[in-house]
């Protein structure tokens, strides 16, 4: 588990805005921050090199590309070892109807997030992508009816904990 970076209020301020705002310019963040535009860049580099910051993303909507149909497939893999996971892992997430792939405990090894044109896509993709392959032992699939984006990581205002480093 990666250690947590301390954060000081200027810091959290500045990520409340980057994360409400990923394309607000230094200068803006500096104004709305009260610091000046150099010490904001510098900030947003040190927040970056210590892993805080991951990236910028693009979202795209799945269905305006003709990927109008969402689902979840829950996959098991036998024998769950690693010469077999890190190829498998990597094919999934090289497909692109893969929008997520998690690693996870219990009885199903993996949770895939896929988008696909409609159910003729899904079955193509379910059958020749994932249990033609010897290492999956089942495939569960559940349709996506809705989604929601849920609200930001770092709440508005003063009053976050600020993490401390372990």
């Amino acid at each position: 588990m990666a250690e947590s970076v301390v954060l000081d209020p200027v810091d959290l301020h500045l990520l409340r805005l980057l994360q409400n705002d990923a394309r607000a310019t230094y200068r803006d963040l500096a104004a709305q921050i009260g610091v000046a535009p150099s010490t904001c860049l510098d900030r947003v580099t040190r927040l970056r090199r210590s892993g805080v910051i991951l990236g910028h993303q693009l979202r795209l909507d799945p269905a305006k590309l003709g990927r109008g149909l969402q689902a979840l497939l829950s996959v098991q893999v036998r024998p769950h070892r690693r010469e077999l996971v890190g190829p498998f892992v990597e094919r999934i997430r090289a497909l692109p109807e893969s929008l997520t792939v998690f690693h996870l405990t219990g009885p199903d090894d993996y949770l895939v997030h896929v988008a696909v044109a409609d159910m003729a896509d899904l079955q193509r993709l379910v059958l020749d992508e994932f249990t033609s392959r010897r290492e999956v032992a089942r495939v569960e699939t559940r349709l996506i009816f809705q989604q929601w984006d849920c609200g930001p990581l770092l709440p508005h205002g003063p009053h976050t904990a600020t993490p401390s480093a372990k």
